[in-house]
């Protein structure tokens, strides 16, 4: 019939930040928003935990916002498919049922458990290097020394909570936790289970566990979940679960991916060595690339994803927007006199717009101040979880929007650090790229990364909507609505940023930050004492 509703999938978004869901038609549309914040828990000692039912009684309601705004939208709604953040790691009983907080991707707690687990001579970081070898051999990379990562979380579990271990069927990663919840099925994908280290990705198509590893990782095998690819149809809803949505339980459920895998779709960067630049709460450049491959020393590798017969290379920045939230957080209140400097009420917009309209009143450079955005350590080019934020040079003629300016280019400056290592993975310089993600809504910003980076930036049209167009064309996959070779012509960008001459302004003071770094590393370590 004219004029009907095309198939819709629910695009579930699960971020640090919260949850949100879309609806997401084959062609990219994507009708609606809805999000709730959860919180996160930072504990003592390196801690960081989010409550997973908290995220289930957030979708439920992020879905009935959806069917309010959308009704025909939402009866139209075929496929589920979500995208979540990656890293955390959830026990699970024999019923499906949370023994755990989740224990978040930014939760270190797991570093000493992970160096007894894998030590041994020669060691390298306190990692045996036989051990380092054969990870970087089969999986392409190896455990975070940080211990951000399941590996590492299921051993604090194992060690620390010996009776929560016991009572454990399954470790599940968010995204694996999500599709339990939805369909009653535990499986994990093939980028879901990267981190738990125990994987022989060698054939992009047929990723499996590695004996060997699994053997020597510490945890039950039968601990472990059975691996599906992003694209799988995993079932349809549970009859819990399609009451808990109010949607029919003929509804099916793809598989989906965690968040860098389904930005990389979303941004429609799905042609070979086509990077985007995410900026969220953390922040990543990544590329589909032919082959599976690793810079030790940076600290990059490229690793199984949704298209089945390539690797996503993904360069990883620990904190991005979150430096916003901690200036927003920490040190401006919003009804801070800062709020009007940038000509922003409450009606207008938020702190955020704010931030945008001040930042072209300092001249690029930040008139000499320098930030390290290193809020929680770093993961590439160097994985140093004693690294700190700071800034640098204030004097008595410093003020406030140069802090602004200096936090928005520090994060530039880390990127563009980091895309030194990018160009050399790919084998050739980037002279245009992808930005997306909800801080890419910043204008401002966008233009402080071409000018950092000296290469055009392309901006998503929708970049806060990334992740849930990302798990709407994998679902689309997976339903047979569309092929992955489809989707560059359907991405559509909103504005094209060029490089001006303020990049070679940046030249210089990308030289000092780089020495900032060398110098200032071992301070940090005496200060904080996060042994790697």
């Amino acid at each position: 019939m004219a004029g009907a509703t095309p198939p819709q999938v629910l695009a579930i978004d699960l971020g640090t930040s919260g949850m949100k869901a879309a609806l997401v038609a084959a062609d990219g549309t994507v009708t609606g928003w809805a999000e709730r914040s959860v919180p996160l828990l930072v504990l003592p000692g390196g801690g960081a935990e989010q409550d997973p039912l908290a995220w289930w009684d957030a979708l439920a309601l992020v879905v009935a916002d959806l069917g309010r705004d959308h009704p025909d939208e939402l009866r139209a709604v075929t496929t589920v498919c979500s995208s979540t953040q990656g890293e955390g790691t959830i026990a699970v009983d024999a019923h499906g049922d949370p023994l755990t907080q989740c224990i978040s991707w930014l939760d270190m707690r797991g570093a000493a458990h992970l160096r007894r687990q894998f030590g041994g001579f020669p060691s390298y970081a306190g990692l045996s290097v036989r051990r380092i070898v054969r990870w970087l051999r089969l999986t392409g990379g190896m455990p975070s020394v940080t211990g951000k990562d399941p590996a590492a979380h299921m051993l604090f579990i194992r060690d620390e909570l010996p009776e929560v271990y016991r009572r454990t069927a399954t470790f599940l990663n968010v995204l694996d936790w999500i599709n339990l919840r939805l369909t009653g099925r535990t499986v994990a994908t093939v980028d879901s289970i990267l981190t738990s280290w125990v994987t022989d990705n060698r054939k992009a198509g047929d990723i499996r566990y590695a004996p060997a590893l699994v053997a020597d990782c510490g945890i039950d095998p039968a601990k472990l979940p059975p691996i599906v690819a992003c694209t799988e149809v995993i079932g349809t809803l549970s009859p819990d679960a399609a009451a808990h949505l109010g949607l029919p339980a003929s509804v099916q459920v793809v598989a989906g991916a965690i968040d860098n895998t389904a930005a990389a779709v979303g941004a429609g960067t799905v042609r070979d060595d086509e990077p985007h630049l995410y900026l969220g709460t953390s922040s990543w450049i990544a590329a589909h690339v032919r082959r599976k491959k690793t810079d030790v020393g940076a600290g990059i590798a490229s690793v199984p994803c949704a298209l089945p017969d390539r690797y996503l290379m993904t360069a990883l920045q620990a904190t991005a927007g979150a430096n916003l939230t901690w200036l927003r957080d920490k040190i401006v209140e919003y009804d801070d006199p800062l709020l009007s400097a940038g000509h922003v009420s409450r009606d207008e917009g938020t702190i955020f717009d704010a931030f945008d309209k001040i930042i072209p009143t300092v001249p690029p450079g930040a008139n000499g101040v320098l930030y390290t955005p290193w809020l929680y350590g770093e993961r590439v080019p160097v994985d140093n979880p004693n690294l700190r934020a700071g800034f640098l040079n204030i004097s008595l003629d410093t003020c406030r929007s140069d802090l602004l300016r200096a936090v928005f280019e520090g994060v530039a400056l880390n990127t563009r650090w980091m895309m030194r290592a990018v160009d050399k993975f790919l084998g050739a310089p980037v002279t245009s790229m992808v930005i997306t993600g909800g801080a890419a809504r910043s204008d401002s910003w966008c233009q402080i990364f071409a000018d950092v980076l000296g290469i055009e930036i392309r901006r998503d049209a929708r970049p806060h909507a990334v992740n849930a167009r990302g798990a709407g064309w994998i679902g689309a996959v997976g339903a047979g609505l569309i092929r992955f070779d489809e989707i560059p012509a359907l991405m559509r960008n909103d504005h094209v940023f060029e490089p001006t001459a303020d990049h070679a302004v940046y030249d210089e003071v990308f030289d000092v930050y780089r020495e900032l770094h060398d110098r200032l590393a071992p301070v940090y370590k005496r200060l904080n004492r996060i042994k790697p």
